[in-house]
């Protein structure tokens, strides 16, 4: 392994930690900004409170970690459901979401508190590869249809004017990630949607009429409880959107694994899987209390630090601070605002694609056997119970639907079906 060009601890100069923390906030600002614009949350709120996720992360795993959180597609399709639907860009009743994120939160830091007093393999039992993974797979299948209307359609009807934008994002994306093997290969979505913004701005279909309305510097629309919305926690919030936890805490595990390995860490162990999880879960917990969106350790930070070599704790820091900065900007926030659909589409294609392929990517590195009849029930119930869109409804406020019903299926046949005694000896092997 090449040594590092800034380990964790090391302070870089002024100007590298400018640069390098321009780096890390561009590497996460197309997913942590496209997440919002999917669900009718606000781009500012959840950059501002992707900087304060990650400040809250680095304070809690006391400065050991490098990582930074970012908006969490695992909630796109709960958010969608919790606040019921997207009405003229914006969520129905975004309150709604605000609660089953922080409920996310606090059962985060439960299970964190339950790894601190009993360790963490308990965890990795409830949750093997044949459960998560089908799951992963349902979350980027079952977005797929949003994603092709959102870049085919305009207003309800087929437009091949906005399809072609959508087009040239999807493409322009595909080329940054595969043929450039840099630092560009690490911001794919970033520099796919600007191609796209590009190109709609020439073919004429970007209203920029936001953007000269909007102040230069801006507060970020908060959404708070008890003054924007009213707090009232209902059976049917919880059920959309606590379950999908099953796959996000076995996504930090799996970044976590990643980057001990990148940056030559055991954070497992040191300063503890309790502790990020912690860090995660508050972040979350905190985004939601200002009117953020669900938060995750985001790969593509991972990236920037497998190829940059620059490990500095200081670096990913100065990147949240950047971005809450830059959430103020107020010019620039509307310009996001005025990214067309059809460009959101075409980046969506490839992302909810690729949220697909990692869980099949996860069945093949672990090596799962669709020979055993186990694994093939297991597998096969959560993919049509969770892209079908199946739902165990009780009455009209209390529901469990889609991709939680499948999750939670998934566990319970899991604990279930013969055979998983021998899973569990090879585990602790």
């Amino acid at each position: 392994m090449s040594k590092a060009v800034l380990d964790i601890q090391d302070k870089p100069t002024s100007g590298q930690l400018i640069t390098l923390s321009f780096q890390h906030m561009f590497a996460m600002f197309g997913s942590t900004i496209l997440v919002p614009q999917l669900v009718g949350l606000s781009p500012s709120i959840a950059l501002l409170t992707s900087g304060i996720a990650t400040i809250i992360f680095l304070l809690i795993t006391q400065f050991k970690v490098p990582a930074y959180l970012g908006s969490s597609f695992a909630f796109i399709t709960p958010i969608l459901i919790a606040a019921g639907g997207v009405k003229n860009g914006e969520s129905v009743h975004p309150g709604n979401a605000m609660i089953g994120a922080m409920a996310v939160g606090i059962v985060y830091g439960i299970v964190s508190l339950l790894i601190w007093k009993t360790g963490y393999k308990w965890l990795m039992r409830l949750l093997p590869p044949i459960v998560v993974a089908p799951v992963i797979i349902v979350i980027g299948l079952g977005l797929s249809g949003t994603a092709v209307d959102m870049a085919m359609n305009f207003k309800g009807e087929y437009s091949f004017l906005h399809f072609s934008a959508a087009l040239v994002t999807l493409f322009a994306a595909i080329i940054f990630n595969v043929y450039f093997k840099n630092i560009l290969s690490t911001m794919p979505i970033l520099l796919g949607l600007i191609v796209g913004y590009i190109y709609s701005a020439i073919v004429g279909i970007v209203d920029f009429t936001p953007v000269k309305e909007a102040n230069l510097f801006q507060v970020p629309n908060f959404l708070i409880p008890g003054v924007h919305y009213e707090f009232n926690v209902t059976s049917s919030i919880l059920l959309a959107m606590v379950p999908i936890v099953i796959v996000t805490i076995s996504e930090h595990i799996g970044h976590q694994l990643v980057l001990g390995k990148v940056v030559n860490r055991n954070y497992l162990k040191e300063p503890g899987l309790h502790r990020s999880l912690l860090g995660d879960g508050l972040g979350t917990f905190i985004s939601a209390l200002l009117g953020g969106p669900p938060k995750t350790t985001y790969g593509e930070n991972i990236g920037v630090l497998a190829i940059t070599r620059v490990f500095s704790v200081y670096v990913i820091f100065g990147a949240a601070v950047l971005a809450i900065l830059f959430s103020f900007f107020g010019k620039a926030m509307a310009l996001i605002q005025t990214i067309p659909t059809a460009v959101l589409g075409g980046i969506s294609i490839l992302l909810f694609g690729i949220i697909a392929s990692s869980g099949l990517r996860m069945l093949v590195e672990n090596k799962i056997d669709f020979g055993n009849n186990r694994n093939m029930v297991i597998a096969s119930v959560i993919l049509v119970v969770g892209i079908g869109g199946a739902a165990l409804r009780f009455n009209e406020s209390f529901a469990i639907e889609g991709m939680a019903l499948a999750a939670i299926v998934g566990v319970i046949l899991n604990l279930v079906l013969p055979g998983r005694e021998k899973e569990v000896n090879n585990l602790e092997e």
